[in-house]
This record gives C-alpha cells, sequence and structure tokens, in this order.
C-alpha cells in the first residue's frame, strides 16, 4: 500500500509538473509521511529535488551561456579526467548553465550543490562558476568510481545521492524524478 501511495503521489507530480521537492519522513512507529515543506526537528530525507524555479526561462538563455562556461567545463574535465560533454549534460539538466540557480532545496549554482556536498569538495562560494564546476565534477569523479564506472548509477547518485543509489542495491532507484532525470542526462550526453 506505501509504495502504491508513493507511485501515485510522484506520478501526479510529473505529471502536474509541480515544481516542490519532496521529503520522506518514517516516525519511530514505522509510519512514513511524504511532504514539500518538511518540519524543523525531524529527519526529513530529500527524495526529490526539482529543477530550480528559474529553469524554463533560463533555457532561452541556454547557448549563450554555454558558450560563456565552455572552456571552464573543459577546464575542471581535463584536471579531473573527465569527458566534458558529460558535464555539459548534467549542467544542462541541472540549471540550463545558470550560475545563479537556486533549487528549493537550496542547491545552488550551474552544477546544483548542496551545502553538504559543497563542503564536502571544498567549495567555499556555490555561486562562484569555476568553484561550483570543479566541485560538482569532482562529486561525478567520485560516483563514477563508486558505482565501478556505471554511468547510470553516477547520474542516478548527483540526483538522488549515492545513499539512494545503495539503498535500491546499486540500481537506479525507483524514482519517477530521478529515473527520468538519467534518461534527460544520458540522451543529453548521447547515451540514451
Amino acid at each position: 500500500m506505501k509504495k502504491l501511495l508513493l507511485t501515485a503521489i510522484l506520478s501526479l507530480a510529473i505529471v502536474a509538473d509541480v515544481s516542490a521537492d519532496i521529503f520522506k519522513y518514517v516516525d519511530p512507529d514505522g509510519r512514513v509521511y511524504y511532504t514539500d515543506e518538511p518540519k524543523k526537528g525531524f529527519d526529513y530525507r530529500l527524495i526529490i529535488r526539482t529543477r530550480p524555479r528559474t529553469y524554463a526561462r533560463d533555457v532561452k538563455f541556454m547557448a549563450g551561456n554555454r558558450l560563456k562556461y565552455n572552456d571552464m567545463i573543459a577546464k575542471a574535465a581535463a584536471k579531473h579526467q573527465m569527458d566534458p560533454k558529460l558535464l555539459h549534460a548534467v549542467i544542462q539538466a541541472e540549471s540550463a548553465y545558470n550560475a545563479n540557480a537556486v533549487s528549493s532545496a537550496g542547491a545552488v549554482g550551474l552544477m546544483q550543490l548542496m551545502p553538504d556536498t559543497a563542503r564536502r569538495y571544498g567549495v567555499i562560494d556555490r555561486r562562484d562558476a569555476e568553484q561550483n564546476i570543479d566541485g560538482g565534477t569532482r562529486y561525478l569523479k567520485d560516483l563514477l568510481g563508486m558505482f565501478n564506472s556505471n554511468l547510470k548509477l553516477a547520474v542516478a547518485g548527483y540526483n538522488a545521492g549515492e545513499g539512494a543509489v545503495m539503498k535500491y542495491n546499486n540500481t537506479v532507484p525507483p524514482y519517477p524524478e530521478t529515473q527520468n532525470y538519467v534518461q534527460h542526462v544520458l540522451t543529453l550526453y548521447g547515451k540514451g
């Protein structure tokens, strides 16, 4: 019943193009709650992260911004031995090349870094395009290493967190948003 309810909630969010992050909380009695407004003091986990609210508008400026950040992306790709096409695919899917993009969950910048991820990779200013690209590139490279170069799992981990991928026995989590995200990034990358 819980899976059916979650599937219904997630499906409605996708179909209605709802622009809200979805959080999950399991109380001490095992009851599961889903919300787009987590209460402070409770251990809510983000299970669906939406695009920044400006994404649709940012797509209009994407070509120019892609050129603007192309050299930074190439530099980070060379430095960390990553394919620049993959970085472009992730950045396009995450922020449409808007360095000032902010999601409702607090992800910031071109590669939409969450505060914990930014700290983990030494990113001091998530709005700084060069720092953001470098931190996001390092995270993506670590995910590829963590999941034995499995691109689908690394991209799923980038979206839902590596913990979600591990929780589902190293498979793409059954969240429609993450499954759509993986397919979108792989298509942009030319591997979908």
